[in-house]
């Protein structure tokens, strides 16, 4: 395995991470605890959750499941780096999501008790909530990390000028801020390089890709159609709309002489500013085969045919001004 700093701080994550978000709601209890001994055989210590993941509004299975993972072998909890998110609804109180200080100090306090654990590494915002003013946030954070119940803070799915925003503000705080960002980001969805990436990379926040394979899109749909989740409407649809870029992507592959759901992993391995790509594996197999991408490098000619096909969004604002 193969480890890197999680943006400017001085902690040590795996280069893949391992997405749970499968895990109760598509992946039996039981696959799953068998994912996570296997994962941390393979040497992943940065494992991704959510209250919200699960199926089940409110009632936090997937990190239950994590919850009883680490119960099982109190030593597994110094082994990882866990991540656990807030914003998302709990329940149908209205104060039961977002990010208000009540809700964040709640949701927290809720998912340590599921997680089995008295403090989580990695605190993520899952969303944006522009309504709420960062004072109130950043005070709800701060209150939390000095209670010794969370470590780091990160986002996810926030907007560039959010991540500025955010950052300068834990800075008037004298806080360390945002060391993390979630973001969807793959070579068929290119669009946080307009802005996205540089705004992480100035502030050195590491970002943390989800949806690599863009729901099986990059996964080599066509010649498996029909497996797993690529008989989604969704798939079927993109797939048709954009049946001869994915050709072309998937004959890269051949011609590149691997395949391309790891191919796929590599290449977002391969871009700056990113530190440990999503894997959200149905099974073990899946969790074994995603290993492969860190062995695979690219030189210029391929980067240049992989850009051909799946061009570069630019950077804002030369991508639409001189």
């Amino acid at each position: 395995m193969q480890y890197a700093k999680l943006g400017r701080s001085g902690l040590m994550v795996s280069r893949i991470c391992l997405g749970t978000m499968n895990f109760g709601a598509i992946t039996s209890e039981k696959e799953s605890l068998k994912i996570m001994n296997r994962a941390l055989e393979l040497g992943i210590n940065f494992f991704d959750t959510a209250n919200v993941y699960g199926g089940k509004k409110g009632e936090g299975i997937t990190e239950k499941i994590i919850g009883k993972w680490l119960e099982e072998n109190r030593k597994r909890r110094d082994k990882i780096v866990l991540a656990t998110k807030v914003y998302g609804e709990m329940g149908k109180g209205v104060n039961e999501k977002y990010l208000s200080a009540y809700h964040i100090k709640k949701a927290c306090e809720d998912s340590l008790k599921r997680l089995k654990t008295d403090h989580i590494d990695l605190y993520q915002m899952h969303h944006i909530h522009r309504d709420t003013p960062w004072d109130e946030i950043w005070q709800a954070m701060e209150q939390l990390i000095r209670e010794g119940k969370i470590i780091y803070v990160g986002s996810s799915n926030f907007a560039g000028w959010d991540i500025a925003t955010a950052n300068e503000e834990a800075i008037r705080r004298k806080l360390l801020g945002l060391i993390s960002e979630q973001s969807k980001y793959n070579l068929f969805n290119r669009k946080i390089e307009h802005e996205m990436i540089p705004a992480c990379n100035y502030y050195g926040v590491g970002i943390i890709p989800w949806g690599p394979l863009d729901g099986g899109l990059l996964g080599g749909v066509i010649k498996n159609l029909g497996e797993g989740r690529r008989n989604t409407d969704e798939i079927i649809n993109k797939l048709k709309n954009n049946r001869e870029q994915i050709e072309k992507w998937e004959n890269f592959c051949d011609d590149f002489g691997e395949d391309p759901a790891s191919t796929a992993l590599a290449w977002l391995l391969s871009q700056p500013g990113i530190t440990s790509p999503i894997i959200g594996p149905r099974t073990l197999q899946q969790l074994e085969t995603s290993q492969r991408a860190l062995d695979i490098n690219f030189n210029e000619e391929s980067l240049s045919k992989l850009d051909a096909i799946f061009p570069p969004a630019g950077q804002s604002p030369q991508y639409y001004a001189w």
